[in-house]
């Protein structure tokens, strides 16, 4: 027998040593492993054997157990996905020879599309790998569970090692997505605890939510999980026809002389304007999720209405940053991006389109427009004129990386998380280029900096309300139309630039209720 350590020291092909190491493995006794690996193989036959392990997790493992069930399903329905319509049709590779492999070990039926990469593998890999990003304790426990499996696919003689170890590979690239696209929720590891009343069954909370945020409720409208969670609450719908900022101020004087606290529910921008209002009464704040995203909400470890409900009856808050964006008009806080450049409009058109096709098909035709009609804007960064495609500040550093990062640790850190896509020549291919391939944060388009005060200045934004008043002036047509005009978005709310503005933070500044 040829060692495939012997294989790679006389120069033989990759091949060549794939196949000395299987012939190795079928050769070799393994003690204990032949009444179990092949039924360990049979039992993960079309992820049976992790649809069963999300089964007993969600059963069992509480609200962790149930976002890591679901988690580990989803990383692994996108991995097979991948192995199946890519990965194998891809590379059409020949199963291979039994005739080293001992007849016990073999399955009763023999796989016969392509051997690779095993399927097997990815999706053991991306189960245990998205279940490890919300629960740590069952990935360890599963664990080796996964790596039988994989071996079991080199043991009974379906696969080849490299077979296995690339479709391990496309299993966890499969959860990292997954990650990407839905961070875990994590409870903020700092921030300075804050003195709040406890309000047993929500008496002095008075809450308003915002009915036109987010999707259409599938089951109960979150007004009535609201109330059932905290009957001693006062819950209050803000309809499209409502003044939104008016019950919000009631809501505050009416804690404030309760000696409760202020509650909210709706997106990320309904938030932020409630948050004003809790600064200007001195209010805590109770976070409800409500919207599409609820970035704020997870990243207080707040993922459903009775997770806040909870909280609130506790007293469990903490004080948190406050960014605010000042301009001629006075300040407005955000709680978690500001943004100028393309990131705007991909807003705009995604809420466009989201309420008719859903949110995730709104999200990528919203980007494949932008991609294709945007332009860079000039502005100038602490005196600094540029030419960007993106100028992005987050409300305390980001964990993960990338053009829109989603999810932060540290709510009270003092900083800004700006990064920049520079605009300039095939600025948009080199920026799509350097995102499939990986490479962002090396690319030389790409800057990234933590400041706690940053000053824009729009030229482009200027000249547009110069041309404004001369067009009121002589009657033609007027002002910066919504089609004219460099925009910006707060928590998602997207609005014209003005011509100048600061960035800078209120540490610690708001009180709020968290999970």
């Amino acid at each position: 027998m040829t060692l495939p350590w012997r294989a790679a020291q006389n120069g033989q092909s990759w091949r060549q040593w794939d196949r000395a190491l299987f012939t190795e493995v079928a050769g070799r006794h393994w003690p204990g492993a032949e009444p179990v690996l092949p039924r360990l193989s049979r039992a993960a036959n079309h992820g049976r054997l992790w649809i069963a392990a999300a089964g007993t997790m969600a059963a069992v493992g509480g609200r962790e157990g149930r976002r890591a069930a679901a988690r580990g399903l989803g990383s692994l329905a996108l991995a097979s996905l991948t192995v199946n319509t890519v990965g194998k049709g891809a590379v059409r590779r020949s199963r291979p020879l039994l005739d080293a492999v001992p007849m016990i070990r073999r399955l009763q039926r023999q796989p016969v599309s392509s051997s690779f990469p095993s399927g097997h593998s990815a999706s053991a890999a991306a189960f245990v790998a998205g279940v490890s990003a919300e629960s740590p304790a069952w990935a360890t426990l599963l664990a080796p569970v996964a790596a039988s499996v994989a071996f079991s696919r080199v043991y009974t003689g379906v696969h080849y090692p490299s077979d296995v170890l690339v479709g391990c590979a496309l299993g966890v690239g499969a959860a990292l997505v997954v990650r990407g696209m839905r961070p875990p929720v994590r409870r903020p590891e700092s921030g300075r605890p804050a003195h709040v009343p406890a309000l047993p069954e929500g008496r002095g909370l008075h809450v308003v939510v915002n009915t036109a945020s987010g999707p259409p409720p599938l089951l109960t409208p979150a007004a009535d999980r609201i109330r059932a969670a905290l009957p001693g609450a006062t819950v209050m719908e803000c309809t499209e026809d409502d003044d939104l900022v008016k019950l919000l101020e009631a809501a505050a004087l009416n804690a404030e002389s309760d000696g409760g606290a202020l509650g909210v529910c709706g997106g990320d921008g309904t938030v932020a304007g409630a948050a004003q209002i809790a600064l200007d009464h001195d209010l805590p704040l109770a976070v409800f999720p409500g919207g599409t995203r609820n970035h704020f909400a997870l990243d207080l470890g707040l993922e459903t209405v009775e997770a806040t409900a909870a909280a609130v009856q506790a007293g469990d808050a903490a004080r948190v940053d406050v960014a605010r964006r000042t301009d001629r008009g006075g300040n407005a806080p955000f709680l978690n991006t500001f943004s100028i450049g393309s990131y705007p409009d991909l807003v705009r058109v995604r809420e466009r389109w989201s309420r008719r096709v859903g949110s995730w098909p709104a999200s990528v035709l919203a980007a494949v427009h932008v991609l294709r009609t945007c332009e860079p804007v000039r502005v100038e960064i602490n005196g600094r004129p540029r030419s960007v495609w993106l100028l992005f500040a987050g409300n305390c550093r980001y964990s993960s990386w990338g053009l829109a990062p989603v999810r932060r640790r540290d709510l009270t850190d003092g900083l800004l998380d700006v990064r920049i896509v520079d605009g300039g020549r095939f600025a948009r291919t080199r920026l799509v280029g350097a995102a499939l391939t990986g490479v962002l944060t090396s690319s030389p388009i790409y800057t990234e900096a933590t400041v706690r005060r940053l000053r824009i200045r729009v030229p482009d934004a200027e000249a547009d309300g110069a041309r404004g008043a001369d067009d009121s002036r002589t009657g033609g047509g007027g002002g910066t139309a919504a089609g004219r005009g460099v925009r910006l978005a707060c928590d998602g709310e997207v609005a014209l630039a003005p011509p100048e503005l600061v960035l800078d933070k209120v540490p610690g500044g708001l009180r709020v209720y968290r999970g």
